[in-house]
């Protein structure tokens, strides 16, 4: 694709107002004016804040307070997770330069600038602070003091990478915030030290305001998080000279995020379960300084939207173990880490948005309480035995079992090239599930290379993604999903669904799949119909399992058994030519080549695992049919 037609399809897809923001950004970079507007030399600021200190603390259980003094101490130790992964050390000074941010804008930063702003977001900060609530110890309270002090001043304002995307800027604001409201009473929050984080977030606020016209092009979390950091930094320093702008202006642009990013059917518009929790998590921080201000009160409209937004991450969250599909983007953002819950477990998150925006307790869990107790929320248990369905990501339940099809109507950039992907989960344990993410900034082959179509559960057309991949996070020719056709029981479950995408419409090519529920599994059936005059054309096409990397055989030339901790199961692929194993970038059966992304999963950021691929093989004159068979044994 020229540069001429990326910029008809450019205009076409993402429409002439966001562009429009772009250039608007890109002029006021190349025009001098975000550097006249971002001084490094800031207003001194000498207020109180408006915000009260947490006055109740919540309960949890001496397990989850082991815990976390556990990870607390390995904070206080210079260590830190990252993305929800494995502890490293903490690096606060990467990404300090003299140069003013502008500057820096235009040039590469020295690798994956994640690893530079991921520190930055205070997620440690929090730990320390949730620490020395319940704890009292004071050393906790020391060690945020020592580490904050020691990042502002190697971070002065608006110099180096730090100061560099206002979106880190806003989410470094609110944990700010977090932070000294938790640690207001501890001995070493010394009027200097508080006001010197009032400061700090007074020239955080200040960075966010000139470049808001950028986070608008982007249209998604960006906009959500500046806003709510904006609105933050307004109740907090309501005497500020700005602080009533920045309330207002953050209040106005949440509200419009939240009606203009969520769909009436609570699809967030950037299409990945972690950014749609990301949305959930500045809904509720939001919602409790709203509370905490007594004024504000949501439009009836948005609470519709966050309403149907938690339901869309409830129908996706199993309730015994919280996990989700790993469905979309997963860049690690975990942005306020109050549990002790694993990074994978979403409850927590669906338990406090259940609360206030649903106003009811879903899970009747007490361990999954602690993020509702921060933010003030409680509702009375749900006495119905109902989960919701997520329309573009719908769910066959079974006694021991969930199945899940994807079939998104697009109306913004996707990030993954995933129509009909299937994930399949049983006992807890996803058999068959999506690669993630792993890195976005990266050299090839692994710049952002697990969005592609090959390496999802679906089908690929002559080695073609359904989409055209035309930038690491762009792709264009939306390849667009209906439902054709499903059943339900009498129970009211879905039995079984049939679907459509035309991505491959560009071929001559539909393909249609079903998804249906056995007594021990699931039956998938592909089918490759040819468009009218396109009928005796032949195609490559290879269908693509992602499953976990257990021991595994043959038991005959088209029957794979996996044998795993828990279970096995056993797949059978009929009406294929060939069938190829791949784990961790190698072959392991089949003669098809092996590339380095294949046969590996991501469960966060900067991780990957090794996972068997089987690629299914066939080339056929149109139509055909390739079925699939899943069977859980125990």
């Amino acid at each position: 694709m020229n540069r001429f037609e990326k910029i008809i399809k450019a205009i076409r897809e993402l429409g002439l107002q966001k562009l429009w923001f772009y250039a608007c950004y890109q002029f006021g970079l190349r025009c001098g004016h975000y550097r006249r507007a971002t001084p490094f030399i800031q207003p001194e600021y000498i207020g109180i804040p408006g915000l009260p200190a947490y006055e109740k603390i919540p309960e949890i259980s001496e397990a989850q307070l082991n815990l976390l003094l556990a990870e607390a101490d390995r904070v206080c130790g210079g260590e830190v997770r990252l993305f929800g992964g494995d502890f490293v050390p903490l690096d606060l000074e990467g990404g300090a330069s003299e140069l003013h941010w502008t500057a820096l804008e235009k040039l590469p930063p020295e690798g994956d600038i994640k690893f530079i702003w991921e520190p930055a977001r205070f997620g440690w900060a929090i730990t320390l602070a949730r620490a020395y609530a319940f704890s009292g110890d004071d050393r906790y309270a020391a060690e945020f003091w020592k580490n904050t002090l020691h990042f502002l001043n190697v971070h002065p304002p608006n110099r180096g990478r730090q100061w560099q995307s206002a979106q880190e800027v806003a989410i470094r604001l609110m944990s700010l915030v977090f932070c000294d409201r938790a640690l207001g009473d501890a001995p070493s929050s010394s009027p200097e030290n508080r006001a010197r984080l009032r400061q700090a977030v007074a020239d955080h606020a200040a960075r966010i305001m000139p470049t808001l016209v950028y986070a608008r092009a982007q249209n998604n979390n960006h906009l959500l998080s500046e806003a709510a950091g904006l609105f933050t930094a307004g109740c907090y320093l309501p005497d500020h000279p700005q602080g009533a702008k920045w309330r207002i202006t953050g209040w106005r642009w949440l509200n419009w995020g939240f009606l203009n990013q969520i769909d009436e059917f609570g699809t967030y518009i950037q299409h990945s379960v972690n950014y749609h929790r990301l949305m959930l998590q500045i809904a509720l921080f939001t919602d409790h300084l709203r509370r905490e201000g007594g004024e504000l009160v949501w439009p009836s409209a948005t609470l519709k939207r966050l309403g149907a937004a938690t339901r869309w991450l409830w129908a996706l969250t199993d309730p015994e173990t919280g996990r989700a599909p790993n469905l979309g983007a997963n860049d690690g953002a975990y942005i306020f880490p109050l549990t002790q819950k694993p990074f994978d477990d979403f409850r927590p998150v669906v338990d406090a948005a259940a609360k206030v925006f649903l106003d009811r307790d879903i899970y009747k869990k007490t361990g999954l309480t602690e993020m509702a107790g921060w933010f003030g929320l409680s509702a009375a248990e749900s006495t119905e035995d109902w989960t919701p369905q997520a329309f573009d990501m719908l769910r066959i339940g079974q006694t021991q079992g969930r199945a899940f099809i994807r079939s998104a109507l697009f109306n913004d950039r996707p990030s993954h090239a995933d129509q009909l992907h299937v994930d399949l989960w049983w006992r807890g344990v996803n058999i068959v599930g999506d690669p993630g993410t792993y890195l976005y900034n990266t050299p090839q082959p692994w710049e952002n290379a697990l969005s592609g179509t090959q390496v999802h559960n679906t089908l690929t057309l002559d080695g073609e993604d359904q989409m055209q991949r035309v930038g690491r996070f762009l792709w264009m020719d939306w390849a667009q999903a209906e439902v054709l056709a499903h059943e339900i029981d009498d129970r009211g479950r879905l039995k079984w669904v049939k679907a459509e995408h035309d991505g491959y419409c560009r071929m001559g090519v539909r393909h249609q799949r079903t998804l249906s529920a056995g007594e021990d599994g699931w039956v998938i059936t592909d089918e490759v119909l040819p468009c009218s005059g396109h009928e005796n054309d032949v195609h490559e096409v290879r269908l693509s399992w992602l499953l976990p990397d257990w021991e595994w055989e043959f038991k005959n030339k088209s029957m794979l058994r996996l044998s795993g901790p828990a279970f096995p199961f056993t797949l059978e692929v009929k009406g294929v030519d060939r069938i190829n194993l791949f784990s961790a970038g190698e072959s392991h059966y089949g003669e098809l080549e092996a590339n380095p992304t294949w046969g590996w999963t991501s469960p966060t950021y900067s991780v990957k695992k090794p996972a068997l691929l089987m690629i299914a093989e066939t080339t056929h004159k149109l139509p055909l049919k390739i079925t699939s068979i899943f069977r859980c044994i125990g």
